[in-house]
């Protein structure tokens, strides 16, 4: 069963449940694969796209989260929060900073890469082998510190 198939389902049942937040974090991600398959040249949205399309709601949902708790109003960023557990559930288990580190070496090794130079070269190939499994800020502060202690 593809994504979208999966959250027709879900958000059935969180109907039938009476499941609000549920319901709105479910029809947030039917929204965006809806304008991801109509957007202009789009073509099948492969496995890759819908989970950097997921990866994105739920950095916009942690951001607004912050927001919200620097602006004193708890109550919106618990339903941020709340949105981001569920959306999270579609996603693939985050890989651990010790895993993503012992990728990214793997990954400096393979590229021969040696100094800050070959940063986009390395975050090309990481954030397509890593991609829905790990975040791209913690990617790219890994690669940023490999590569600068082989510079020394």
């Amino acid at each position: 069963m593809n994504l979208t198939d999966q959250i027709n389902e879900d958000i059935k049942a969180a109907m039938k449940e009476k499941n609000k937040a549920k319901l709105e974090a479910l029809r947030a991600i039917k929204s965006a694969l809806l304008l991801a398959s109509t957007e202009k040249g789009a073509k099948e949205s492969s496995e890759a796209a819908e989970l950097k399309m997921l990866q994105k709601l739920v950095k916009q949902r942690r951001d607004a989260a912050d927001i919200y708790t620097n602006e004193g109003r708890n109550d919106l960023a618990a339903e941020e929060l709340e949105q981001v557990t569920i959306i999270e559930n579609y996603l693939p288990e985050q890989m651990t900073e010790e895993q993503i580190r012992s990728e990214v070496d793997a990954i400096i090794k393979a590229t021969g890469a040696n100094s800050m130079k070959d940063m986009g070269k390395v975050m090309g190939q990481a954030n397509q082998k890593l991609a829905g499994k790990a975040d791209g800020n913690v990617i790219a502060q890994l690669v940023k510190r490999a590569l600068a202690h082989n510079e020394v």
